[in-house]
């Protein structure tokens, strides 16, 4: 026996809201704040306040978080329960510097199967928080600078631009902060298909590391490069031209503990699998 759930319809307003309404998500895209609304409406911020809180509890609206609504779709079938794209999300609450990066942006392009419930959201506003909820949705934040938002790529989700990182960028920002790559050991499996890919760009990955302005990022692609065997030449001379001085951890989320790959000035703090021994 099969049981066809019914189709629940926002509630009905009266016409002057309707229009209202209509005015408003013909002027909007995607989520939209409230003085964004009040603006868009020509109504004072207090009333724009209370209209949305109408829509959304009759069913018209959602709130994503405080301040921020959303329109339903008029074929959802529970209204209370239907949730903005979390990319929209981020493109909304983040911007306009930010970008989509990490293992998000390795799921977009293919770099790794492996499937992670967060957002990476690299974003140059100020938080409080690393790791936040909005509609149910995790999303780990990270601060970055101005100068550090470049080499993204514009996707559509529905009718929002959304800001990632290309898979040179996001190779590059997972080799200097490995956490956002899912850890050390899946962004060697990254890296390892970013070389085997069409995506792969030597010259462009120079370009971005230095443009980050860490050469700890080139001790780490250099050793990496070895370890996984990669046919690139001129790419390991670039690498290691740009070596600093000091030892630096493979790994910065473990201990200072393990050989040292003098050649990287790196230590090797990680197991992987190596094809010579360091001391």
């Amino acid at each position: 026996m099969f049981v066809v759930a019914a189709m629940v319809t926002p509630k009905g307003i009266s016409a002057r809201n309707r229009y209202l309404l209509t005015s408003l998500i013909r002027s909007v895209t995607g989520p939209f704040t409230v003085q964004e609304a009040a603006t868009t409406l020509a109504l004072p911020i207090t009333r724009t306040q209370r209209f949305l809180a109408y829509l959304a509890e009759r069913g018209w609206l959602v709130r994503v978080c405080r301040g921020l609504y959303a329109p339903v779709p008029l074929d959802a079938i529970h209204p209370d329960e239907w949730r903005e794209d979390p990319w929209v999300i981020a493109a909304k609450l983040f911007g306009p510097d930010y970008y989509i990066g990490g293992w998000t942006a390795c799921e977009n392009w293919s770099l790794t199967e492996q499937i992670f419930l967060d957002t990476v959201v690299l974003t140059t506003r100020e938080t409080r928080r690393k790791e936040v909820s909005i509609q149910g949705f995790p999303f780990l934040v990270k601060h970055v600078s101005e100068s550090r938002v470049f080499g993204t790529n514009p996707v559509w989700r529905d009718q929002t631009k959304v800001d990632v990182s290309d898979p040179s960028r996001t190779l590059v920002d997972i080799l200097e902060v490995p956490s956002i790559g899912g850890g050390l050991r899946h962004v060697v499996d990254i890296m390892d298909r970013y070389f085997k890919e069409e995506y792969r760009n030597d010259e462009l990955l120079v370009a971005y590391v230095r443009q980050v302005g860490n050469r700890v990022v080139f001790k780490r692609l250099g050793f990496l490069l070895e370890v996984l065997n990669v046919h690139a030449p001129e790419l390991l001379r670039a690498c290691e031209d740009s070596v600093s001085s000091g030892v630096s951890r493979l790994d910065p989320g473990l201990p200072n503990r393990g050989p040292v790959a003098w050649r990287w000035n790196l230590r090797v703090n990680r197991t992987i699998q190596l094809e010579e021994e360091f001391s």
